[in-house]
């Protein structure tokens, strides 16, 4: 079936306003406080949403362009997410939150006029437009949790979690590149537990080598934010074991993670044991 844009957009929408309200009570000095992320404070995460939030919708729109663009920037050695931070670091929050908000809108309002089968050209492979909105929304959830993470709040899953697990298990080829090595051929099965008790499932039901465990979990690990120690997934056979120590949503580099007892397992589960590789 293919995918609902206009639905895939309002999901976005929801997620940029629980967002939002993390942000619209900090000051100068809130946007300073350093997250989880090495190095980057508050203030980094909204303005990395905003910087790549305008270049995908460059990439939608003016394909041309955005592909000169990437040429320059792989020429100069490859996307560089520390040195995009650092170029906006200086901006007072009224600016950086604007930005964001002009941003997202615009993103918005230019997305739900395309046609859904437009093929949009990025940092790693060429995405479906669902894809891209699909990526923007794993994107805000991750980096919200980061912002979360440095307030000390608990936020409340939703069901927009699906759309972060299932770029997700999409990505399992591309957490094997993204550390130079092939993709095995080997199937995996995963089911998730959904926010209100719903059950998420891909791959095939008889594969051995399985994932179950909480949405939320799982997500947490996929973004890198939580360590696979952390998550609360049980994880049977080899392959998915493999795979989970390595999976990565986001394209670019592999990410330096989180430590593992950094924070709670979620839902106040116990300590996950090591995944079974039998």
């Amino acid at each position: 079936m293919p995918a609902d844009l206009g639905a895939l957009l309002a999901d976005l929408a929801d997620e940029t306003a629980a967002l939002n309200a993390l942000t619209a009570p900090l000051d100068d000095a809130g946007w300073r406080q350093p997250t989880p992320a090495p190095g980057w404070t508050i203030a980094d995460q909204i303005g990395h949403l905003a910087y790549f939030d305008e270049t995908v919708v460059m990439a939608a729109t003016d394909p041309a362009e955005f592909i000169a663009c990437r040429a320059q920037i792989e020429a100069a050695g490859g996307i560089d997410t520390e040195v995009i931070a650092a170029r906006y670091r200086d901006w007072g929050a009224n600016d950086l939150r604007g930005w964001f908000a002009a941003a997202r809108t615009r993103l918005l309002s230019v997305f739900v006029g395309l046609d859904p089968a437009l093929r949009v050209p990025w940092f790693g492979p060429a995405m479906s437009l669902p894809s891209a909105v699909t990526a923007r929304l794993m994107e805000t959830w991750a980096h919200g949790q980061d912002i979360a993470d440095a307030l000390g709040v608990q936020r409340e899953p939703s069901g927009r979690l699906r759309h972060v697990a299932h770029i997700g298990v999409a990505a399992r080829a591309f957490s094997y590149a993204s550390h130079g090595r092939p993709a095995p051929g080997i199937p995996v099965r995963v089911e998730l537990t959904g926010p209100s008790g719903e059950l998420w499932t891909w791959g095939p039901d008889g594969a051995p080598d399985r994932i179950t465990g909480p949405a939320l979990g799982f997500c947490l690990l996929v973004t890198q934010r939580r360590h696979l120690a952390d998550a609360g997934l049980d994880i049977e056979g080899a392959a998915a074991a493999e795979w989970m120590a390595i999976a990565q949503a986001f394209a670019g580099p592999p990410g330096a993670g989180r430590a593992p007892g950094q924070f709670p397992v979620p839902g106040g589960q116990s300590r996950a044991p090591a995944p079974d590789t039998r």
